[in-house]
């Protein structure tokens, strides 16, 4: 169980040139992270226009010590990138995930992927919308796992081991359109579990990471 990281960069004229400053750090700290599993996915958020606007991690080591850590670590965080930054505690769905790309493969020039936060609703009856759905829903991403088309994807909970507040899904799709037309057919969808949904694009960074909860 850990937390999963939700950054933002700020929108003045010198944000660009401070994650730049701060880039090769930053893949420093993420290595070193990925390499013995403390951090379990990250990738940026990218605007419309291809430019890197924050970041979203996900920590695979357990707790708040873990995250304060990361946090007192990371770049990004330390000199300014960032400037709004929302944790949250996350759990990583155990699914049949592929590799995620290691050290030496090549980065893609665009957008390859969508990055969906999805939030439940706040009325009483939400908690069993998903709960009605849920066994559907995973039996949809299972195969979609195995085959690449969701990277990774998990639970955003109200409190360590809590319930269940929304989602996080990234999946191979390059446009905003291709994202929702693979969420139309979700039973979080067609069941009124989501309510309100974010879409960033993103590409990955190949790096040390070790095989995610579930991964054959």
């Amino acid at each position: 169980m850990g937390h999963a990281v939700l950054a933002f960069d700020g929108e003045d004229e010198g944000a660009p040139a401070r994650r730049q400053a701060a880039r090769e750090r930053h893949l420093q700290v993420l290595a070193a992270w990925a390499g013995d599993g403390r951090l379990a996915f990250g990738t940026p958020l990218l605007a419309p226009d291809g430019r890197a606007m924050g970041s979203l991690m996900i920590l695979g080591a357990p707790g708040e010590d873990a995250l304060r850590a990361y946090l007192a670590e990371e770049p990004f965080n330390q000199e300014g990138v960032w400037q709004r930054v929302e944790t949250f505690p996350f759990r990583i769905a155990s699914l049949p995930y592929r590799p995620l790309p290691q050290p030496g493969a090549p980065i893609a020039p665009g957008r390859t992927h969508t990055v969906i936060l999805a939030r439940d609703g706040t009325d009483a009856e939400a908690p069993q919308r998903r709960l009605a759905v849920r066994e559907q829903h995973m039996a949809r991403v299972k195969p979609m796992a195995a085959d690449g088309t969701l990277a990774i994807g998990g639970a955003i909970l109200d409190a360590p081991g809590g319930r269940m507040l929304g989602s996080v899904a990234v999946i191979a799709r390059d446009t905003d359109a291709g994202a929702r037309d693979w969420m139309a057919e979700d039973p979080y969808v067609t069941g009124q579990v989501w309510q309100q949904v974010t879409l960033w694009g993103t590409r990955f960074a190949p790096l040390p990471w070790q095989p995610l909860p579930g991964a054959a």
